[in-house]
């Protein structure tokens, strides 16, 4: 009877572990979702009581407003606001004082606010909520038969209730901030240059066409765009909170010099080193492809609160491949080299002494953040 409840805990006790697993892994999606919902339902609440017409522009509003992080809310409930007071505002006036009872006259008034408002969200991405507030603010009075000027003033109204509400939201309920993902981002960034680099760098020994080097290097791009996006939503977090928190730009401007470097190292390597030279730099240059790439993991780990690495096996792995170029060049080994040859040996010197000088001013980035995070 034991051994039967014991097997049945047991197989409970698994999909409950994998859900619990699941959970904590999109626990970021777990809290927007609460967020939403809240939202959602006090600015129905909010709507009721005060009588706003159009409780389900009101609801939309904070529903959109809601959004990943704090920073991201506050950019998005601004951008919004704007496009919508100047859509109602422009609208608004024009529908107020231009006849359009007739359907001709409408679609005459209608192009004439749709046009110059599409025209300025293509040009100014913060006002592309305009056209569409337009269309809310010509169109709705077919429904409520209000005066144009007066749907504009509700469509404000609404706007700035669902947004107020999205943002006291954010704030204060399982509040999710820009500058903890953007740490993570680029803890993730760290940890995709460490592959490419080992991938690389490995081109030294095995062919590696330009197809596999961009396809190499092809997570980076869209990784470093994020990470650019979540840096500028961080900073309007420490105006909102008036918050001491490091300042992630320094990093994204670091992480992008890596990223050269991979660039000009993928150049070096899109071709083996000549046989001669293989077998002398192969070993060094391994070293020093595992000991760079552990570093960026390990200082990706740091940017979570781990111990901070340490840069002494990569400088003693690019040490020895810098001898080891030294004694091939004493030897004479280089003077019979193709140029194209020789272009990509020096080039690949370069490029690992440009990382050397990135790395230890990441090093030097990173132990200044843990201080700054140890005072807070």
């Amino acid at each position: 009877m034991n051994a039967i409840i014991t097997s049945f805990s047991n197989s409970l006790s698994k999909p409950w572990r994998w859900l619990t697993a699941a959970m904590l892994s999109r626990r970021v999606e777990l809290r927007l979702a609460v967020r939403v919902t809240v939202a959602t339902l006090l600015t129905y609440a909010l709507s009721l009581l005060l009588h706003v017409p159009q409780v389900l522009w009101t609801v939309l509003t904070a529903v959109v407003m809601s959004q990943l992080s704090l920073g991201k809310s506050l950019k998005t409930t601004v951008d919004y606001f704007i496009g919508t007071l100047g859509g109602a505002v422009y609208s608004g006036l024009i529908a107020a004082f231009t006849p359009h009872d007739a359907e001709l006259e409408f679609m005459t008034v209608l192009a004439v606010s749709i046009g110059p408002l599409a025209f300025l969200a293509a040009v100014k991405p913060q006002f592309s909520a305009a056209p569409f507030t337009a269309v809310m603010v010509l169109l709705a009075p077919t429904i409520t038969h209000v005066p144009p000027l007066e749907s504009a003033f509700f469509r404000v109204i609404e706007v700035a209730l669902g947004g107020a509400v999205a943002l006291f939201v954010s704030f204060f309920v399982l509040p999710s901030r820009a500058h903890h993902l953007g740490i993570e981002a680029a803890a993730n960034m760290l940890r995709l240059m460490a592959g490419a680099l080992r991938r690389l760098l490995a081109g030294c020994a095995e062919p590696l066409d330009v197809a596999t080097v961009g396809k190499i290097q092809g997570d980076i791009g869209p990784a470093m765009s994020r990470l650019e996006i979540i840096a500028d939503e961080a900073r309007r977090e420490r105006v909102a909170y008036f918050s001491s928190e490091p300042d992630l730009k320094p990093l994204l401007r670091l992480l992008l010099r890596v990223r050269h470097d991979l660039v000009i190292i993928g150049r070096a390597a899109v071709a083996p080193l000549p046989d001669g030279f293989r077998a002398r730099l192969a070993p060094s240059i391994a070293r020093i492809a595992e000991s760079a790439a552990r570093f960026l993991e390990e200082s990706g780990d740091a940017l979570l609160r781990r111990p901070a690495p340490s840069l002494v096996e990569f400088e003693a792995a690019l040490n020895a491949y810098e001898a080891e170029i030294a004694a091939l060049r004493q030897e004479g080994l280089t003077r019979s080299l193709p140029i194209e040859a020789l272009e990509r040996l020096f080039g690949l010197a370069f490029a690992l002494e440009q990382l050397h000088q990135d790395l230890k001013e990441l090093a030097r980035w990173s132990a200044d953040f843990a201080q700054a995070q140890a005072r807070r």
